[in-house]
């Protein structure tokens, strides 16, 4: 099993493709399996590198407190075992703030930096949010807990257009065999919750790419205009219309616009490769 030791913990990880090095970061919750429709697009440039998060998949799920500095050593200590300089970062949520981290603490090891859905911390509004899922899922049966996240993640129009969908991943939610432990959950929520970047971020200068949907209730589209806004040289990409998750819901436009900034961004060493090779 691709297991490493890093940080005091045991993280599992997957590698897909060939080329510069991906470091993919999902969000509260979540294992990076959950990456799998854009790294089929992504695995064909670059190497893939699909992070479990701390408390997630099949990654350690110690006693907190956590926060997303700390996941952001965890991930560092991966490319160190993994004997990766330089990479691209692109973290969804709750990774995008880990990744934040990352570009913070080591600069020198990103490439580029892309940020889906993003947040530099927490106004009272969004802070509710991750307290009131926390609450949630210490209290709820999967199904409805899973039901719950949809309607804050998801906009109506989804709900409308891919019911059944929604109502399969439900099910597929109570028949987990191994879910999220609760403290692991609450953990991530308190790491989501205490994340403080702002004020910080203009230090950032690698190439970064801010995603977010206007119709997002999660981390709402202001919390990314913040975010652009001391990070001056950042690229901007608001998908109208759509919610936290538009990155699944404009799948193809995503995987293309993220897949473009990163193309763009490859080191030179690797583009004069691709030229030659061409």
């Amino acid at each position: 099993m691709p297991l490493i030791q890093t940080n005091g913990i045991e993280l599992f990880y997957t590698e897909r493709g060939e080329g510069e090095p991906l470091v993919l970061l999902m969000g509260l919750g979540a294992d990076g399996s959950l990456w799998e429709e854009h790294v089929r697009a992504y695995e064909r440039h670059f190497r893939c590198i699909l992070v479990d998060n701390r408390g997630a998949g099949g990654s350690s799920q110690p006693i907190g407190p956590y926060s997303t500095k700390i996941m952001a050593a965890d991930t560092l200590g991966l490319l160190d075992a993994l004997g990766i300089e330089r990479a691209h970062f692109s973290g969804i949520s709750m990774g995008s703030a880990i990744a934040q981290e990352a570009a913070l603490s080591a600069p020198d090891r990103v490439i580029s930096l892309t940020l889906n859905c993003s947040w530099s911390m927490c106004d009272a509004y969004t802070k509710c949010v991750f307290e009131t899922l926390g609450n949630a899922y210490s209290l709820m049966e999967a199904d409805d807990f899973q039901k719950l996240l949809q309607l804050i993640i998801y906009t109506p129009a989804y709900h409308e257009q891919h019911l059944s969908v929604l109502e399969t991943a439900q099910q597929a939610a109570l028949a987990h065999p191994s879910p999220m432990t609760i403290h692991a959950f609450l953990s991530q929520c308190e790491a989501c919750i205490s994340h403080h970047t702002a004020g910080r971020l203009g230090a950032i200068t690698a190439p970064t790419l801010i995603t977010v949907g206007d119709k997002d209730i999660f981390t709402p589209l202001p919390l990314s205009i913040a975010i652009a806004e001391e990070i001056t040289h950042a690229e901007k990409q608001v998908f109208e219309g759509s919610g936290h998750t538009h990155h699944w819901d404009r799948l193809e436009e995503f995987n293309r616009v993220t897949l473009d900034f990163m193309l763009r961004h490859r080191e030179a060493i690797q583009a004069r490769r691709d030229e030659d090779e061409a």
